[in-house]
């Protein structure tokens, strides 16, 4: 928070957007307001959404499969995606959005009770009630338990530095590889996603990555491939990559569904350039949800959905036939 002038301007420094705001406005996120000269979260403490889930759904398919997963969301959010699926949370002003009171302290207490080994901040933006998932996140970690963003990555460096240190692992959603359509669709802008991508890396946390294919929009197969690319060059060619399906709903239901070969184009690109784990979700049953040996070709993970059927990895993350280690966190 920065002070502007003596009536008590302040400026946002959590995300790129910086509101600058007077006394009682609040920022673009709808959850963080100017109180006397003080930004006050408005959603700290204050989940309106809480379930269990496996991991699988977040999607992060290389970071303990199997585990099932405490989630919690608040209301807000620091973009405004037209394509948006949880739009009556993210999109609405906390105070009319039924929430329970758990401090940090309770999450962490519920999910030892359940039985569950790790945290997942998700469903809308954790960035948005950052205060909220670095507390709970601090004590969890004391409690041996993993934390897990499931994010749109638009946050300034400092801030998500500070955030990563006790982050186990993310899903970032790469919504666009163009500016123009991440300003035009989400309010956001490309860079600053970029840059946090490569800080996750360089704070080892595990990382994967979605794309949402929509029909139109960002369904450029030149741009796909130049994606894939800077990928490969920036993270790594072991980062898994899911490109996920589109359909209609919020402010795009004008718009068909992604067609499967559409999905099937875009992974064989992203293997042509090198990538080692390509995924198609949204699709039932496919088989491109599986996880297959880089080195030998064989199976090692079968899902159908949420679901694993069949598991070919040790307790160490090594192929059980040829050995080679699997990038990613196994075991226990």
């Amino acid at each position: 928070m920065v002070y502007l002038n003596f009536r008590m301007v302040v400026e946002c420094q959590l995300c790129p957007k910086q509101c600058r705001l007077r006394e009682g406005e609040r920022g673009n996120c709808r959850v963080r307001v100017n109180i006397e000269g003080k930004l006050i979260s408005l959603v700290y403490g204050h989940p309106c959404a809480i379930h269990i889930d496996p991991i699988e759904k977040k999607p992060l398919f290389h970071f303990y499969p199997g585990s099932m997963i405490l989630s919690l969301a608040t209301a807000g959010c620091n973009l405004h995606c037209k394509n948006c699926q949880n739009w009556q949370i993210s999109q609405s002003n906390p105070e009319d959005i039924p929430a329970y009171k758990l401090s940090p302290q309770q999450i962490v207490q519920i999910t030892l009770r359940k039985n569950c080994k790790m945290i997942a901040y998700t469903y809308t933006e954790p960035l948005t009630f950052y205060e909220y998932t670095l507390d709970t996140s601090i004590i969890a970690k004391k409690h041996n338990l993993k934390n897990v963003l499931v994010t749109a990555g638009y946050l300034n460096r400092k801030p998500l530095k500070k955030l990563y240190s006790v982050i186990d692992a993310a899903n970032v959603d790469l919504k666009f590889f163009d500016d123009e359509m991440y300003r035009k669709i989400t309010t956001a802008t490309l860079s600053p996603i970029l840059d946090g991508l490569i800080l996750a890396k360089e704070m080892n946390v595990w990382l994967e990555i979605t794309h949402l294919i929509i029909p139109t929009l960002n369904d450029d197969f030149f741009l796909i491939e130049k994606m894939c690319q800077w990928i490969k060059n920036n993270l790594g060619d072991d980062v898994p990559l899911h490109f996920s399906r589109f359909y209609p709903h919020y402010l795009l239901k004008n718009l068909p569904p992604t067609p499967l070969k559409t999905l099937k184009r875009a992974a064989k690109i992203a293997k042509e350039v090198g990538l080692k784990f390509v995924y198609i979700g949204n699709v039932w049953g496919s088989d491109a949800e599986n996880t297959y040996c880089p080195y030998d070709g064989k199976l090692l993970i079968r899902r159908v959905g949420y679901t694993i059927l069949e598991y070919n990895l040790t307790p160490q993350g090594r192929c059980k036939y040829c050995g080679n280690f699997i990038p990613g966190r196994w075991g226990n």
